[in-house]
Protein backbone atom coordinates (compact mmCIF):
# COMPACT_ATOMS: atom_id res chain seq x y z
CA UNK A 1 0.00 0.00 0.00
CA UNK A 2 1.01 3.65 -0.88
CA UNK A 3 -0.42 4.88 2.33
CA UNK A 4 -0.32 2.43 5.94
CA UNK A 5 -1.68 3.15 9.01
CA UNK A 6 1.81 3.52 10.86
CA UNK A 7 2.10 6.51 7.67
CA UNK A 8 -1.42 7.90 9.65
CA UNK A 9 -0.81 7.61 12.98
CA UNK A 10 2.45 9.46 12.24
CA UNK A 11 0.73 12.12 10.27
CA UNK A 12 -1.65 12.41 13.26
CA UNK A 13 1.02 13.29 15.73
CA UNK A 14 2.60 15.94 13.86
CA UNK A 15 -0.57 17.66 12.68
CA UNK A 16 -2.01 17.60 16.56
CA UNK A 17 -2.67 20.41 18.01
CA UNK A 18 -2.78 22.55 14.52
CA UNK A 19 -6.12 21.18 13.18
CA UNK A 20 -9.17 20.40 15.48
CA UNK A 21 -9.92 17.03 16.81
CA UNK A 22 -13.18 17.07 15.92
CA UNK A 23 -16.23 15.14 18.28
CA UNK A 24 -17.86 12.69 17.07
CA UNK A 25 -21.25 13.06 18.46
CA UNK A 26 -24.27 11.04 18.98
CA UNK A 27 -27.35 11.81 16.99
CA UNK A 28 -30.53 11.30 18.83
CA UNK A 29 -32.99 12.74 16.20
CA UNK A 30 -31.51 11.15 13.30
CA UNK A 31 -30.91 8.13 15.40
CA UNK A 32 -34.73 8.12 16.20
CA UNK A 33 -36.30 9.03 12.34
CA UNK A 34 -33.97 6.36 10.90
CA UNK A 35 -33.94 3.65 12.86
CA UNK A 36 -29.88 3.21 13.29
CA UNK A 37 -27.28 4.44 16.13
CA UNK A 38 -26.35 7.39 14.13
CA UNK A 39 -22.91 9.28 14.78
CA UNK A 40 -21.22 12.48 13.10
CA UNK A 41 -17.73 13.54 12.56
CA UNK A 42 -17.90 16.86 12.67
CA UNK A 43 -15.11 18.29 10.30
CA UNK A 44 -17.22 21.63 9.82
CA UNK A 45 -15.64 22.35 13.30
CA UNK A 46 -12.68 22.87 11.45
CA UNK A 47 -11.35 26.49 11.23
CA UNK A 48 -11.78 26.98 7.48
CA UNK A 49 -15.12 24.66 7.96
CA UNK A 50 -13.51 21.34 6.78
CA UNK A 51 -11.75 18.34 6.50
CA UNK A 52 -9.09 19.65 3.92
CA UNK A 53 -7.32 21.26 6.73
CA UNK A 54 -5.46 18.03 7.32
CA UNK A 55 -4.29 16.89 4.45
CA UNK A 56 -3.19 20.27 3.58
CA UNK A 57 -1.19 20.58 6.44
CA UNK A 58 0.23 17.17 6.41
CA UNK A 59 1.66 18.30 2.69
CA UNK A 60 2.72 21.56 4.00
CA UNK A 61 5.03 19.94 6.78
CA UNK A 62 6.26 17.60 4.43
CA UNK A 63 8.23 19.81 2.82
CA UNK A 64 11.69 20.46 3.00
CA UNK A 65 13.47 23.70 3.70
CA UNK A 66 14.10 24.83 0.33
CA UNK A 67 10.55 23.60 -0.79
CA UNK A 68 8.68 25.73 2.14
CA UNK A 69 10.67 29.07 1.16
CA UNK A 70 10.02 28.84 -2.59
CA UNK A 71 6.02 27.97 -1.76
CA UNK A 72 3.47 25.89 -2.99
CA UNK A 73 0.48 26.28 -5.53
CA UNK A 74 -2.99 24.48 -5.85
CA UNK A 75 -5.77 24.27 -7.90
CA UNK A 76 -9.49 24.36 -5.78
CA UNK A 77 -12.31 26.15 -5.94
CA UNK A 78 -13.36 25.92 -2.49
CA UNK A 79 -12.64 23.97 0.35
CA UNK A 80 -8.96 22.41 -0.48
CA UNK A 81 -8.20 26.35 -1.52
CA UNK A 82 -8.52 27.80 2.26
CA UNK A 83 -7.01 24.73 3.70
CA UNK A 84 -3.73 25.44 1.94
CA UNK A 85 -3.92 28.97 2.20
CA UNK A 86 -4.59 29.11 5.85
CA UNK A 87 -2.03 26.38 6.99
CA UNK A 88 0.49 27.80 4.23
CA UNK A 89 0.17 31.43 6.35
CA UNK A 90 0.41 30.11 9.45
CA UNK A 91 3.77 28.54 8.58
CA UNK A 92 5.26 31.32 6.48
CA UNK A 93 4.81 29.66 3.38
CA UNK A 94 4.08 31.56 0.23
CA UNK A 95 0.59 30.03 -1.83
CA UNK A 96 -0.86 30.72 -4.96
CA UNK A 97 -3.96 28.75 -5.39
CA UNK A 98 -5.40 28.55 -9.10
CA UNK A 99 -9.36 28.94 -9.42
CA UNK A 100 -11.76 28.78 -11.86
CA UNK A 101 -12.88 32.12 -13.63
CA UNK A 102 -16.21 31.26 -12.47
CA UNK A 103 -15.56 30.71 -8.91
CA UNK A 104 -17.96 32.77 -6.65
CA UNK A 105 -16.33 36.15 -5.00
CA UNK A 106 -16.90 35.22 -1.31
CA UNK A 107 -14.98 32.14 -1.72
CA UNK A 108 -11.78 34.25 -3.55
CA UNK A 109 -12.34 36.50 -0.77
CA UNK A 110 -11.84 33.95 1.71
CA UNK A 111 -8.74 32.23 0.11
CA UNK A 112 -7.28 35.77 -0.18
CA UNK A 113 -8.41 36.61 3.61
CA UNK A 114 -5.77 33.66 4.29
CA UNK A 115 -3.06 35.42 2.90
CA UNK A 116 -2.66 33.37 -0.76
CA UNK A 117 -2.29 34.74 -3.93
CA UNK A 118 -5.44 33.72 -6.15
CA UNK A 119 -5.11 33.46 -9.77
CA UNK A 120 -8.35 33.01 -12.04
CA UNK A 121 -7.79 30.58 -14.78
CA UNK A 122 -10.08 27.86 -16.93
CA UNK A 123 -13.52 27.30 -16.62
CA UNK A 124 -13.37 24.46 -14.07
CA UNK A 125 -11.03 22.83 -11.99
CA UNK A 126 -9.64 20.37 -14.58
CA UNK A 127 -9.37 23.36 -17.02
CA UNK A 128 -7.01 25.48 -13.99
CA UNK A 129 -4.80 22.35 -13.33
CA UNK A 130 -2.85 22.57 -16.34
CA UNK A 131 -2.42 26.22 -15.86
CA UNK A 132 -1.06 25.74 -12.07
CA UNK A 133 1.42 22.62 -13.06
CA UNK A 134 3.21 24.91 -15.75
CA UNK A 135 3.19 27.82 -13.37
CA UNK A 136 4.81 24.86 -10.84
CA UNK A 137 7.51 23.80 -13.00
CA UNK A 138 8.42 27.54 -13.87
CA UNK A 139 8.41 29.30 -10.85
CA UNK A 140 9.92 26.00 -8.78
CA UNK A 141 6.91 25.75 -6.84
CA UNK A 142 5.34 22.85 -5.32
CA UNK A 143 1.71 21.27 -6.46
CA UNK A 144 -0.41 20.54 -3.53
CA UNK A 145 -2.38 18.17 -5.06
CA UNK A 146 -6.14 17.83 -3.27
CA UNK A 147 -6.24 14.36 -3.48
CA UNK A 148 -3.53 12.17 -5.07
CA UNK A 149 -1.04 12.57 -2.86
CA UNK A 150 0.02 9.99 0.17
CA UNK A 151 0.94 12.83 2.32
CA UNK A 152 -2.82 14.36 1.66
CA UNK A 153 -4.12 10.71 2.06
CA UNK A 154 -2.38 10.32 5.43
CA UNK A 155 -3.73 13.34 6.71
CA UNK A 156 -7.52 12.93 5.65
CA UNK A 157 -6.92 9.29 7.08
CA UNK A 158 -6.58 10.83 10.62
CA UNK A 159 -10.53 11.66 10.54
CA UNK A 160 -11.05 7.59 10.54
CA UNK A 161 -8.61 6.96 13.58
CA UNK A 162 -10.59 9.90 15.79
CA UNK A 163 -13.73 7.93 14.51
CA UNK A 164 -12.46 4.93 15.61
CA UNK A 165 -10.68 6.38 18.83
CA UNK A 166 -13.96 7.78 19.68
CA UNK A 167 -16.52 5.08 19.05
CA UNK A 168 -14.70 1.70 18.44
CA UNK A 169 -18.08 -0.11 18.15
CA UNK A 170 -19.16 1.57 14.93
CA UNK A 171 -19.94 -1.01 12.62
CA UNK A 172 -20.09 1.52 9.31
CA UNK A 173 -18.54 4.48 8.03
CA UNK A 174 -20.33 6.86 5.39
CA UNK A 175 -18.31 9.25 3.99
CA UNK A 176 -18.35 11.66 0.74
CA UNK A 177 -16.11 10.47 -2.24
CA UNK A 178 -14.76 13.26 -4.63
CA UNK A 179 -10.76 12.47 -5.77
CA UNK A 180 -10.68 9.66 -3.06
CA UNK A 181 -8.52 11.47 -0.44
CA UNK A 182 -11.05 11.03 2.17
CA UNK A 183 -12.18 7.72 1.47
CA UNK A 184 -8.51 6.62 1.20
CA UNK A 185 -6.92 7.25 4.19
CA UNK A 186 -10.35 6.74 6.04
CA UNK A 187 -10.30 3.63 4.86
CA UNK A 188 -6.25 2.56 5.62
CA UNK A 189 -7.37 3.80 8.96
CA UNK A 190 -10.34 2.07 9.34
CA UNK A 191 -9.71 -1.65 8.70
CA UNK A 192 -6.52 -1.42 9.78
CA UNK A 193 -7.99 -0.29 13.77
CA UNK A 194 -11.32 -2.90 12.60
CA UNK A 195 -11.15 -5.26 9.95
CA UNK A 196 -14.51 -6.22 9.79
CA UNK A 197 -15.92 -2.34 10.26
CA UNK A 198 -17.69 -1.48 6.47
CA UNK A 199 -16.83 1.60 4.91
CA UNK A 200 -18.48 3.25 1.97
CA UNK A 201 -18.60 6.13 0.02
CA UNK A 202 -20.79 8.72 -1.96
CA UNK A 203 -21.11 10.29 -4.80
CA UNK A 204 -23.17 12.49 -6.37
CA UNK A 205 -25.17 10.67 -8.98
CA UNK A 206 -23.80 13.60 -11.26
CA UNK A 207 -19.99 12.33 -10.91
CA UNK A 208 -20.08 8.93 -10.41
CA UNK A 209 -16.31 8.88 -11.08
CA UNK A 210 -15.29 6.27 -8.50
CA UNK A 211 -18.13 4.16 -8.89
CA UNK A 212 -18.04 3.54 -12.60
CA UNK A 213 -14.30 3.14 -12.42
CA UNK A 214 -14.74 0.59 -9.85
CA UNK A 215 -17.41 -1.02 -12.17
CA UNK A 216 -15.69 -0.74 -15.27
CA UNK A 217 -18.21 1.48 -16.88
CA UNK A 218 -17.01 4.60 -19.02
CA UNK A 219 -16.58 8.01 -16.76
CA UNK A 220 -19.65 10.21 -17.77
CA UNK A 221 -20.03 13.58 -15.25
CA UNK A 222 -21.23 16.77 -15.52
CA UNK A 223 -23.36 19.09 -14.41
CA UNK A 224 -24.11 21.63 -11.48
CA UNK A 225 -24.61 19.64 -8.25
CA UNK A 226 -25.40 20.89 -4.60
CA UNK A 227 -22.45 18.55 -3.63
CA UNK A 228 -20.12 20.42 -5.95
CA UNK A 229 -17.16 19.54 -3.28
CA UNK A 230 -17.85 15.87 -4.33
CA UNK A 231 -18.05 16.97 -8.42
CA UNK A 232 -14.77 15.32 -9.72
CA UNK A 233 -14.57 13.67 -12.79
CA UNK A 234 -11.59 12.12 -12.53
CA UNK A 235 -10.02 9.94 -9.14
CA UNK A 236 -6.87 9.30 -8.33
CA UNK A 237 -4.82 6.76 -9.70
CA UNK A 238 -3.43 6.09 -6.35
CA UNK A 239 -6.69 6.82 -5.02
CA UNK A 240 -8.62 4.43 -6.45
CA UNK A 241 -5.83 1.40 -6.13
CA UNK A 242 -6.98 1.84 -2.18
CA UNK A 243 -10.06 2.58 -2.49
CA UNK A 244 -10.40 -0.78 -4.70
CA UNK A 245 -8.96 -2.82 -2.24
CA UNK A 246 -10.69 -1.43 0.65
CA UNK A 247 -13.64 0.07 0.41
CA UNK A 248 -17.24 -1.85 0.32
CA UNK A 249 -18.89 -0.03 -2.11
CA UNK A 250 -19.91 3.18 -3.12
CA UNK A 251 -23.33 4.99 -2.81
CA UNK A 252 -24.77 7.05 -5.65
CA UNK A 253 -27.22 10.44 -4.55
CA UNK A 254 -28.98 12.30 -6.48
CA UNK A 255 -30.22 16.20 -6.24
CA UNK A 256 -33.21 15.72 -4.36
CA UNK A 257 -31.49 13.50 -1.91
CA UNK A 258 -28.76 15.57 -0.99
CA UNK A 259 -31.14 18.32 -1.16
CA UNK A 260 -33.26 16.78 1.54
CA UNK A 261 -30.26 15.71 3.47
CA UNK A 262 -28.91 19.42 3.96
CA UNK A 263 -32.22 20.41 5.48
CA UNK A 264 -32.74 17.44 7.41
CA UNK A 265 -29.13 18.15 8.83
CA UNK A 266 -30.21 21.37 10.00
CA UNK A 267 -33.23 20.53 10.88
CA UNK A 268 -33.14 17.55 13.14
CA UNK A 269 -29.35 17.29 13.99
CA UNK A 270 -29.05 21.08 14.35
CA UNK A 271 -25.61 20.75 11.53
CA UNK A 272 -25.37 23.07 8.91
CA UNK A 273 -23.39 20.95 6.03
CA UNK A 274 -22.72 21.76 2.42
CA UNK A 275 -23.56 19.30 -0.33
CA UNK A 276 -21.15 17.04 0.23
CA UNK A 277 -21.04 17.02 4.16
CA UNK A 278 -24.46 15.79 3.98
CA UNK A 279 -24.47 13.08 1.16
CA UNK A 280 -23.44 10.35 3.78
CA UNK A 281 -27.14 11.19 5.14
CA UNK A 282 -28.47 11.54 1.57
CA UNK A 283 -27.47 7.92 1.35
CA UNK A 284 -28.28 6.37 4.81
CA UNK A 285 -31.81 7.83 4.11
CA UNK A 286 -31.57 6.62 0.83
CA UNK A 287 -31.09 3.34 1.83
CA UNK A 288 -32.64 2.94 5.67
CA UNK A 289 -33.63 -0.80 5.42
CA UNK A 290 -29.88 -1.72 5.11
CA UNK A 291 -28.36 0.50 7.89
CA UNK A 292 -31.53 -0.02 10.13
CA UNK A 293 -30.02 -1.77 13.96
CA UNK A 294 -26.57 -0.87 13.02
CA UNK A 295 -23.97 1.56 14.35
CA UNK A 296 -23.37 4.29 11.54
CA UNK A 297 -20.77 6.81 11.53
CA UNK A 298 -21.24 9.41 8.63
CA UNK A 299 -18.15 12.32 7.83
CA UNK A 300 -19.76 15.94 8.14
CA UNK A 301 -17.05 16.71 5.68
CA UNK A 302 -17.60 20.42 5.51
CA UNK A 303 -19.76 23.48 6.01
CA UNK A 304 -18.91 25.68 3.52
CA UNK A 305 -22.33 26.24 1.76
CA UNK A 306 -23.35 29.89 0.44
CA UNK A 307 -26.15 31.33 2.70
CA UNK A 308 -28.49 32.31 0.22
CA UNK A 309 -28.32 28.45 -0.74
CA UNK A 310 -28.92 27.21 2.59
CA UNK A 311 -31.73 29.72 2.98
CA UNK A 312 -33.27 28.41 -0.60
CA UNK A 313 -32.97 24.86 0.72
CA UNK A 314 -34.90 25.61 3.78
CA UNK A 315 -37.26 27.09 2.53
CA UNK A 316 -38.10 24.35 -0.30
CA UNK A 317 -37.85 22.21 2.89
CA UNK A 318 -40.95 23.39 4.33
CA UNK A 319 -42.74 22.89 0.94
CA UNK A 320 -41.81 19.71 0.35
CA UNK A 321 -42.97 18.93 4.11
CA UNK A 322 -46.16 20.36 3.50
CA UNK A 323 -45.21 23.26 6.13
CA UNK A 324 -45.38 26.06 3.45
CA UNK A 325 -47.76 25.90 0.33
CA UNK A 326 -48.56 28.85 -2.56
CA UNK A 327 -52.27 28.52 -3.40
CA UNK A 328 -53.70 30.33 -6.29
CA UNK A 329 -57.35 31.80 -5.10
CA UNK A 330 -60.43 33.01 -8.32
CA UNK A 331 -62.22 35.65 -6.14
CA UNK A 332 -64.81 38.13 -7.85
CA UNK A 333 -63.13 41.62 -7.71
CA UNK A 334 -65.72 42.77 -5.31
CA UNK A 335 -64.91 44.73 -1.93
CA UNK A 336 -64.35 42.18 1.25
CA UNK A 337 -63.81 38.83 -0.60
CA UNK A 338 -59.98 39.32 0.26
CA UNK A 339 -60.68 39.98 3.85
CA UNK A 340 -63.13 36.69 3.54
CA UNK A 341 -60.38 34.41 1.87
CA UNK A 342 -58.03 36.02 5.08
CA UNK A 343 -60.21 35.16 7.79
CA UNK A 344 -61.81 31.69 6.21
CA UNK A 345 -57.59 30.82 6.06
CA UNK A 346 -57.13 32.19 9.60
CA UNK A 347 -59.66 30.01 11.21
CA UNK A 348 -58.02 27.09 10.04
CA UNK A 349 -55.41 27.35 12.01
CA UNK A 350 -52.41 28.11 8.67
CA UNK A 351 -50.70 31.49 8.94
CA UNK A 352 -50.54 33.96 5.63
CA UNK A 353 -47.01 35.13 4.91
CA UNK A 354 -47.65 36.93 1.29
CA UNK A 355 -50.66 38.04 -0.27
CA UNK A 356 -50.46 38.79 -4.41
CA UNK A 357 -53.30 40.46 -5.64
CA UNK A 358 -53.30 39.90 -9.63
CA UNK A 359 -55.86 42.13 -11.54
CA UNK A 360 -53.80 42.69 -15.36
CA UNK A 361 -51.66 40.12 -16.27
CA UNK A 362 -53.69 36.94 -16.09
CA UNK A 363 -56.22 34.97 -18.41
CA UNK A 364 -59.04 35.22 -16.06
CA UNK A 365 -62.14 37.22 -16.87
CA UNK A 366 -62.75 41.05 -16.22
CA UNK A 367 -64.88 40.96 -13.04
CA UNK A 368 -63.00 38.38 -10.96
CA UNK A 369 -58.72 38.30 -9.76
CA UNK A 370 -56.15 35.95 -8.76
CA UNK A 371 -54.93 35.77 -5.08
CA UNK A 372 -51.74 34.27 -4.63
CA UNK A 373 -51.14 33.28 -1.29
CA UNK A 374 -48.22 31.60 1.10
CA UNK A 375 -49.26 30.23 3.59
CA UNK A 376 -47.86 28.55 6.65
CA UNK A 377 -49.30 24.59 7.35
CA UNK A 378 -49.13 21.89 9.95
CA UNK A 379 -48.75 19.15 7.18
CA UNK A 380 -49.74 18.21 3.46
CA UNK A 381 -53.51 17.08 5.08
CA UNK A 382 -53.54 20.82 6.34
CA UNK A 383 -53.32 22.04 3.02
CA UNK A 384 -55.84 19.45 1.44
CA UNK A 385 -58.32 20.98 4.16
CA UNK A 386 -57.63 24.40 3.29
CA UNK A 387 -58.00 23.97 -0.27
CA UNK A 388 -61.29 22.14 0.52
CA UNK A 389 -62.43 24.50 2.55
CA UNK A 390 -61.67 27.24 0.64
CA UNK A 391 -63.74 25.65 -2.70
CA UNK A 392 -66.69 24.53 -0.74
CA UNK A 393 -67.10 28.77 0.32
CA UNK A 394 -66.66 29.44 -3.29
CA UNK A 395 -63.16 30.41 -3.87
CA UNK A 396 -61.75 27.72 -6.27
CA UNK A 397 -58.26 27.19 -5.41
CA UNK A 398 -55.14 24.96 -6.69
CA UNK A 399 -51.51 24.58 -5.36
CA UNK A 400 -49.36 25.83 -7.82
CA UNK A 401 -46.23 24.06 -8.49
CA UNK A 402 -49.10 20.81 -8.71
CA UNK A 403 -51.92 22.08 -11.31
CA UNK A 404 -53.36 18.89 -10.76
CA UNK A 405 -54.87 20.17 -7.20
CA UNK A 406 -57.52 21.99 -8.57
CA UNK A 407 -59.83 22.07 -5.58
Amino acid sequence: MSVTIDDIRATAARIAGQVVATPTVFAAALSDLYGAEIYLKLETLQRTGSFKDRGALAKLLSLDGAQAQAGVIAVSAGNHAQGVAYHAQRLGIPATIVMPKGTPFNKIRRTEAFGAQVLLHGEDVSAAEPHAMALAEREGLTFVHPFADPAVIAGQGTVGLEMLEARPELDCVILPVGGGGLISGVATAAKATKPDIEVLGVEAAMYPAVHNALAGLESVAGGHTLAEGIAVKSPGQINLAIIRELSDGIILVDEPALEAAVVEMMESAKVMAEGAGAAPLAALAANRDRFTGRRVGLVVSGANIDSRLLASLLMRGLTRAGRMARLRILVPDEPGHLARVATEISNTGANIIEVYHQRLFHDVPAKETELDVVVETRDETHIRQLIDLLTERGFKTRRLGDTTRTG
